[in-house]
């Protein structure tokens, strides 16, 4: 069969399908719903009419998933008049929306195309823009495929605005042309799309960068933050990507080497996405990439789907947590600020993916600085988008907090010390209000009461001879849980040789001493084996400054399984480190006679003093000066 070749002559070829804007628009009649693409592809000539023409179409619904379009629909005007509906708010709409002009439908991304393509909801005309057609006759919808192409193939009257600058894209993006009632030409370069970024960015970055392990496939959710999180997996391997879509921070991750996607088990060598936010640099990049495949949302953010990716990591930004793990991503109190969009989607297909993690990131304040992010109730009129049990890891500038599966006091724990430290204390005081901790709950506080800041320079890592690696680092207000484990898990023995007498209850009330230090005073050091958050606490090591003679009081312990590994040494050696850094002179204690694997430890040591015991006595004392520099 010979095929009817379009090439350069495609304009003469759908001749009878060619029209103006002004006719496009007359098109629509009052009382129709209008579908127009989404963010960067939306049709410029064919929304500049529609807008023109806008007086003239009384009662008319116009449907948007994203519009970014950089001027005002409409001014002040009458509600029965040229009525918008958006599936997700941008900014052009936000104060509309909240006027009362303008409607909002939440609902997820992933459910969006079946509304349509099932007839629940009927578009009568699509405006959409693609690429001229190929040789075969069929256009590619180019950066933006998400709920474009169900709609523009279910709507009663499709017009495209055909654009040259358009790139042409692979997967799922294509639609013939005689699925397309008429069309206008227009050769102008696409829409573009800058995300800006906050001071905070760097840390929160830093922090999600923790989490993601090698051969991780990533989404990034809408927002500055999740966008700004890729710049820090430069040191990671073979990452895959499954996302709603894409931004020009993919770029440099794939020219690196970084984002490989050849350790992807769900469409392996391929980046899955629906639309793409960015610059002229980004849409050059996509064009006819077979790297990249793009699909409807209601496949894309498909929660079954997502799962299907193994080690999927989601990164959604959120407005505001409650310390119970409640989280408002959609509202600034009773106003509307963007919506549902892919957040849930993905935050459950992550939770459901093998190894997955979804991650909510958020700054700890305003910009201002005024309010903190984290509350012990929501604003009043916010929207809860994810409830608790839905919410797995929270990262701010100061932490990640790990909730799946915590009671509510774990959670208010973890959050309260992932929050600003200018607004522990008084998320501390109304957690108590609220019944949610201990009533004498302490946090790190200095002397005079300040919140004291976690060293996280102090994180270090050992290696076993058997290839073991235990995580050392600084414990926290959060580590009394696993610290209690560890001194539960000790027999009957090793509690003796340890306190002098066999100890058998570990209190609330004397364990969150140890862990609420202050860090100069008092320090503390675990060491933990697994991925976080799934560690646990197998040695611990401490010292208690005597100001008066500038020496602290030393001691440590080891899980019986653990010892001989070196690993108390470790902790010694880096507990002095500590030491010498904050100006203390020398370590000094007692250990019991029968003690030997710890004598043994000291004695590897120079400058230590040993005191026998008297006659009759089990312990002997120890001083340890430390050498000068």
């Amino acid at each position: 069969m010979q095929v009817k070749s379009t090439g350069e002559n495609w304009r003469k070829e759908w001749v009878q399908k060619e029209i103006t804007p002004e006719e496009a628009i007359k098109k629509i009649i009052p009382g129709n719903r209008i579908f127009i693409g989404t963010g960067c592809a939306e049709p410029q000539a064919l929304t500049k009419e529609l807008i023109k023409q806008s007086e003239s179409l009384l009662d008319t619904e116009i449907i948007h998933f994203l519009t970014i379009w950089p001027e005002k629909y409409f001014t002040d005007k009458e509600e029965d008049l040229f009525r918008h509906n958006a599936f997700f708010i941008g900014g052009a709409l936000r104060e509309e929306i909240n006027k009362g002009q303008s409607d909002y439908t939440p609902i997820y991304a992933s459910e969006i195309p079946g509304l349509f393509v099932s007839g629940k909801r009927y578009v009568d005309v699509a405006l959409v823009q693609i690429t001229p057609p190929d040789k075969f006759g069929f256009c590619s919808l180019g950066i933006n495929v998400d709920i474009s192409k169900p709609i523009a193939q279910s709507a009663y009257l499709t017009i495209a605005e055909i654009n040259p600058q358009m790139p042409r894209t692979l997967g799922s993006s294509t639609i013939h042309m005689k699925e397309i009632d008429y069309f206008v030409y227009n050769d102008v370069p696409l829409m573009e799309y800058e995300f800006k970024e906050r001071d905070v960015s760097d840390l929160i970055g830093q922090n999600v960068a923790n989490l993601v392990e090698n051969k991780s496939t990533i989404h990034v959710g809408f927002g500055t933050l999740p966008n700004a999180c890729l710049k820090y997996l430069f040191d990671k391997r073979d990452l895959g990507m499954h996302s709603h879509f894409l931004t020009d921070n993919i770029i440099p991750l794939i020219e690196k080497g970084v984002l490989t996607c050849r350790k992807k088990n769900f469409h392996p060598e391929k980046i899955i996405t629906s639309f793409v936010l960015g610059t002229k640099k980004l849409y050059n990049f996509i064009n006819l990439n077979p790297y990249i495949e793009f699909f409807p949302t209601d496949y894309v953010c498909n929660p079954n789907i997502i799962s299907q990716n193994k080690k999927m990591v989601s990164i959604c930004q959120a407005f505001e947590i409650d310390i119970t793990g409640q989280v408002n991503a959609s509202t600034k109190g009773y106003k509307f600020y963007s919506g549902i969009g892919d957040n849930v989607d993905f935050m459950r297909g992550a939770a459901l993916s093998k190894g997955g993690k979804p991650i909510i990131v958020l700054p700890s304040t305003t910009l201002n600085g005024k309010k903190s992010k984290i509350v012990a109730q929501l604003e009043k009129g916010a929207g809860v988008i994810l409830p608790r049990a839905d919410v797995h890891y929270v990262v701010t500038e100061w932490g990640v907090a790990n909730l799946h599966g915590k009671t509510i006091r774990d959670r208010v724990l973890a959050l309260i010390c992932i929050a600003h430290p200018k607004f522990r204390p008084e998320l501390l005081e109304q957690a108590k209000e609220l019944n949610y901790i201990y009533t004498d709950q302490l946090l790190a506080c200095d002397e005079e009461g300040n919140i004291c800041i976690y060293p996280k320079q102090y994180e270090t890592s050992f290696h076993t001879r058997d290839k073991h690696k235990i995580h050392v680092r600084p414990l926290k207000t959060t580590d009394e849980a696993p610290l209690k484990e560890l001194y539960y898990s000790l027999n009957e023995r090793d509690r003796y040789l340890r306190y002098f007498e066999i100890k058998k209850e570990f209190l609330h009330s004397k364990t969150q001493d140890e862990v609420n230090i202050d860090y100069e005073n008092a320090f503390s050091i675990g060491a933990f084996v697994g991925d976080f958050p799934d560690q646990e606490m197998i040695g611990t090591a401490s010292y208690h400054l005597n100001k008066k003679i500038n020496m602290a009081e030393f001691d440590f312990i080891i899980k019986k399984q653990w010892r001989g590994y070196g690993l108390g040494s470790f902790l010694l050696h880096h507990m002095i480190i500590i030491a010498k850094e904050k100006g203390v002179k020398g370590f000094f204690g007692n250990i019991h006679i029968e003690n030997k694997d710890t004598i043994h430890i000291f004695k590897k040591l120079g400058n230590l003093k040993v005191t026998p015991p008297a006659e009759g006595e089990k312990e002997l004392y120890f001083e340890l000066v430390f050498e000068k520099e």
